[in-house]
């Protein structure tokens, strides 16, 4: 990767870019058409209002490090940009890859970290739940819960909390929180987080665009469609009632219920498996290059 950048002609870089608006459309435009409307949804929102990367920086197309653009002219401006060395490209900048240097070594520890363990799959989705446990301040205040207050403590009630993710224990209420398995810490997350959580296989997502324009928009997108196939499950799984919104229920208060979870949440960390790979691998060759830098 060290060097001078592989330039892209225009043409090819502007028709994968094309590609890419395409795809996200097919992904998002339901929620830009709600969004438009003044419309909230429940699942799909969070994917930008948590995570906090909106829809047209999910939109901009960036070929990733090494990769220069030609003609690319709208990109000057663009955040970690630079001049190519031809003078008339733009490509990812080596001086924001060192300023980033400490967020990507960060985001390998913790991937590495993560897919070193086995998946734990047995915390059911109780993470929605105990957001809600005895409590009247629930999160999404416009969905009836399916089972009522009561019906919902009760579950908590009847099953341990084995949550691993500290983003998602966080908003344990605080009835709920001691009742997990063992307290969870930012300072023990790189420790705890494991490859069967679904909050980490949305958090590929988060970590792939905390690395933009550091790594490839194709990499970052599968990210996100693999984020929203989480979420959907993430919600479908919750204490609240979806029906109104054509989403079927995976009752976990339930054996059957429990098994389904279990079977969608192998198959989402069995997906996600290979993206956080590819992440890895992107972290190693941006370290490598940031030693190169430095004359490490």
């Amino acid at each position: 990767m060290s060097g001078d950048p592989r330039v892209l002609p225009e043409p090819e870089w502007r028709a994968r870019a094309a590609t890419h608006r395409l795809r996200v459309d097919a992904l998002i435009g339901a929620y830009l058409d709600r969004r438009a409307a003044g419309t909230k949804h429940p699942v799909i929102d969070f994917l930008f209002t948590y995570y906090g990367h909106k829809s047209a920086q999910l939109r901009r197309w960036h070929p990733g490090y090494g990769v220069a653009l030609a003609n690319a002219a709208e990109f000057a401006s663009a955040r970690g940009y630079h001049e190519g060395p031809d003078g008339g490209s733009r490509t990812a900048d080596p001086a924001f890859l060192l300023a980033r240097r400490d967020t990507v070594a960060f985001v390998a520890d913790l991937l590495r970290a993560t897919a070193s363990r086995p998946a734990q799959l047995s915390c059911f989705g109780l993470h929605e739940w105990a957001m809600v446990y005895r409590t009247d301040e629930v999160r999404h205040r416009q969905l009836p819960l399916r089972l009522g207050p009561h019906g919902t403590d009760a579950v908590v009630d009847s099953m341990p909390l084995r949550c691993t993710h500290f983003d998602a224990y966080r908003f344990f209420t605080p009835a709920a929180a001691p009742r997990n398995a063992e307290p969870l810490t930012r300072e023990d997350q790189v420790h705890r987080e494991q490859p069967g959580c679904l909050h980490a296989t949305m958090d590929l997502y988060k970590w792939g665009f905390k690395l933009v324009p550091l790594i490839d928009s194709d990499l970052l997108l599968d990210c996100f469609e693999l984020a929203c196939a989480a979420r959907d499950l993430d919600m479908r799984a919750s204490p609240y009632d979806l029906s109104g919104l054509g989403y079927a229920p995976v009752p976990v208060e339930t054996p059957a219920g429990r098994a389904e979870y279990v079977r969608e949440q192998s198959r989402l960390a069995d997906r996600a498996a290979p993206l956080r790979a590819r992440l890895l691998d992107a972290t190693a060759d941006l370290l490598a290059e940031a030693r190169t830098h430095t004359g490490e």
